[in-house]
């Protein structure tokens, strides 16, 4: 059990009997009345995203979160495989957990994968990666209709959009929120 006081962004909460990340929160004290706390939080499971409003120091239970480092192994067609780093143990998880973090995942790739009681939550990806552009159209000088952009295929299969003068093979930032193109790698 903790109070409201005490949340932190990535706690996961035991709320209705289902389990919440808190995305983000905001501790409010107004003029008049008392202390509440504003949070955005995302159930584990379905990935709904909704605004709650707590009582300042309300109790609420907080679900033991396990974290641990894996490697990307492969897919095996329908699961993806992971590798624990500590113990060598494989576990596979299905596209549902994993959800958008496949468009970002290389094979041996290391991340983390959160467990709660032994059955794996979701996927936690580093903010940023570093990908290499698979295929790509060659640019055309002046096309600026387009915002000076193209479409881009990553070497795990996602587009996304790039500046006119990167080339295949070039390697790229992408930010694994948004699917945004950050920059090139540099050397």
């Amino acid at each position: 059990m903790a109070t409201t006081n005490d949340l932190k962004n990535g706690m996961v909460l035991v709320l209705d009997n289902e389990l919440w990340q808190v995305l983000e929160f905001l501790h409010v004290k107004p003029g008049k009345g008392p202390a509440f706390v504003r949070s955005k939080i995302k159930n584990v499971l379905s990935g709904k995203i909704v605004d709650r409003t707590f009582n300042a120091g309300t109790k609420v239970e907080t679900a033991t979160v396990d974290r641990r480092d894996m490697q990307y192994l492969y897919n095996d067609g329908t699961d993806y495989v992971f590798m624990d780093e500590k113990d060598y143990e494989q576990v596979s998880i299905g596209p549902d957990l994993v959800g958008d973090a496949a468009n970002f995942m290389l094979e041996n790739q290391s991340l983390q994968i959160a467990f709660h009681e032994g059955n794996p939550l979701y996927v936690e990806l580093p903010p940023i990666v570093e990908l290499t552009i698979a295929h790509t159209e060659p640019g055309l000088q002046g096309d600026r209709s387009s915002g000076g952009t193209k479409p881009a295929t990553l070497d795990t299969g996602y587009e996304i959009q790039v500046p006119l003068f990167l080339e295949e093979g070039t390697p790229v930032r992408v930010d694994t929120r948004s699917g945004e193109y950050l920059g090139r790698v540099r050397d």
